[in-house]
């Protein structure tokens, strides 16, 4: 099975690809929709996380696992190969470690408002890029969990008639603000976030 992806997305490996659980799926527009519902399952099972510690790798991989449970049976595991984003894939792990580490510093030493916080935790989630796919989404709901646990609205993600996953202006504003983010420049990403 051969899928075709937006500008910005992972690809999927061979081997990956044959983890898909739904045998029926054969198009992008189809894998789309089903995934769509289940992370939707896996936003309101992350709704329900009151007491969790969301800054912890248990939860990072558990809401993974919840939000693809239904789609891949690698959801949830870190991945096992380089992609043309992230980092090494032997180093997922540390670097999730140290993410983790530096997020629990700001918040306790308030170095950044909430919002810009939130996105910079996403911005560095998807660097990392810890799973074989869905990372942008995952990243995405950790940073909405991440800013109403400290109080703020969900963020926006720009979100209204047209969606970020898919093929349009609003992917590209999105890419553009992640790449800017990449060269040290939140601003874009953050009002983005909030649109």
């Amino acid at each position: 099975m051969e899928f075709h992806y937006a500008p910005g997305a992972t690809p999927i490996d061979p081997d990956e690809a044959a983890g898909l659980v739904p045998t029926h799926i054969t198009t992008q527009s189809d894998l789309n929709a089903w995934e769509q519902v289940n992370i939707a399952q896996g936003a309101r099972w992350a709704a329900r996380q009151k007491k969790r510690d969301l800054l912890e790798e248990g939860f990072i991989r558990e809401l993974h696992r919840k939000m693809f449970d239904k789609t891949w049976t690698w959801a949830g595991t870190f991945r096992h190969s380089n992609k043309n984003i992230g980092v090494d894939w032997t180093q997922v792990a540390v670097r999730l470690r140290n993410l983790l580490d530096n997020s629990k510093y700001q918040i306790e030493n308030h170095v950044y408002d909430t919002d810009e916080m939130a996105v910079r935790f996403h911005h560095q989630l998807v660097w990392i890029h810890a799973f074989p796919n869905g990372n942008g989404r995952h990243a995405r709901l950790m940073a909405d969990l991440l800013v109403m646990r400290l109080g703020r609205p969900r963020l926006t993600w720009g979100e209204g008639e047209a969606t970020i996953t898919t093929m349009g202006v609003l992917r590209d504003q999105y890419l553009t603000a992640l790449r800017a983010a990449d060269q040290g420049q939140f601003n874009d990403l953050i009002t983005f976030a909030r649109s």
